[in-house]
């Protein structure tokens, strides 16, 4: 017996699943990219240049639309303006600056934890209730990446700290996962594609000062630094954003982000195709716990304080 009209409408199709899985395996290459960046040019000129890029190829249909809605956009354009500060200035400016003294692979399970620290922050800036996955999970993530970062030595990275590189990219996914918060308590009715372009023009302004004050040959544009330029401006930036977006139309944002587990696990695959990363038992084991702790925060909703009067 066939599945009633009801049912088909809220079973997704399979070609919706596909969307976040491939714009998290652009996401992916995006922390190859940013490794191999490292040597090449400065993180504030890779940042700067990928920006000019995104508006140059956005503005020639993004001008009429920007113009025919400019009076919401006035009335949210502080608001665009941080966006733009947190999610493209900030998060791609220290992850490319973290990519110097990290391995992609830390990377990519620090990144995966923006959904445990988007929750944190809905408690604290939105005052949503304490979960037990909240709770749970970000125990298990805080003992995995102690695990990760100690190389399988807890006691080691509680006595000598956090590498610098990993810290940086704790602050960039802090950066986003707070842009995330703040996009969801403001609710404004700017559509995505003008959303982006608005923020990549105010993050392109943030960056401008540090962009001019580069020493010289920072930032030169040649065979080398042009391709990793180019993937970061079309590849994960207008083309990710696209797909991205189509999937949480098709999915919903709860669905999508459980994709970001895959994150870690693409990301070693092609750090050890393209970059000759070595594997450790340490990265299995610490990032498989961090990942089960943001599984947990996903999906483990249930209020870790229930209220036993009545209001």
């Amino acid at each position: 017996m066939s599945a009633s009209p009801a049912a088909n409408a809220h079973t997704p199709a399979f070609s919706a699943f596909l969307y976040p899985f491939f714009a998290i395996v652009l996401w992916a290459g995006n922390v190859i990219v940013s490794k191999l960046a490292a040597s090449a040019i400065s993180p504030t000129a890779i940042t700067f240049y990928r920006l000019v890029l995104v508006l140059l190829l956005m503005s020639p249909v993004m001008l009429k639309p920007l113009w025919r809605n400019r009076v919401t956009i006035r009335r949210h354009l502080w608001k665009l303006a941080l966006s733009g500060l947190l999610a493209m200035a900030l998060f791609q400016s220290l992850s490319y600056r973290a990519a110097e003294s990290t391995t992609a692979t830390n990377m990519a399970i620090v990144t995966a934890l923006i959904p445990l620290l988007t929750a944190i922050l809905s408690v604290i800036v939105l005052g949503e209730a304490i979960t037990v996955g909240i709770v749970g999970g970000g125990i298990l993530s805080f003992g995995g990446i102690l695990y990760l970062v100690g190389q399988g030595n807890i006691a080691a990275a509680l006595s000598s700290g956090v590498h610098p590189g990993d810290l940086l990219m704790l602050l960039a996914a802090a950066s986003y996962a707070l842009y995330g918060v703040l996009l969801k308590h403001w609710k404004m009715n700017v559509p995505a594609w003008q959303a982006i372009y608005i923020q990549a023009c105010a993050a392109l302004l943030f960056m401008l000062p540090m962009f001019v004050m580069l020493p010289p040959g920072a930032a030169e544009l040649d065979a080398r630094t042009l391709p990793l330029i180019g993937y970061a401006g079309i590849g994960s930036s207008i083309i990710l954003s696209f797909l991205w977006i189509e999937g949480v139309k098709q999915l919903g944002p709860n669905r999508c982000s459980i994709f970001i587990n895959l994150l870690p696990v693409l990301t070693a695959l092609f750090a050890v195709i393209w970059l000759r990363d070595a594997m450790h038992a340490y990265h299995v084991i610490g990032g498989g716990v961090t990942l089960v702790g943001v599984l947990l925060t996903q999906t483990m909703q249930k209020p870790l304080f229930t209220r036993r009067w009545q209001a």
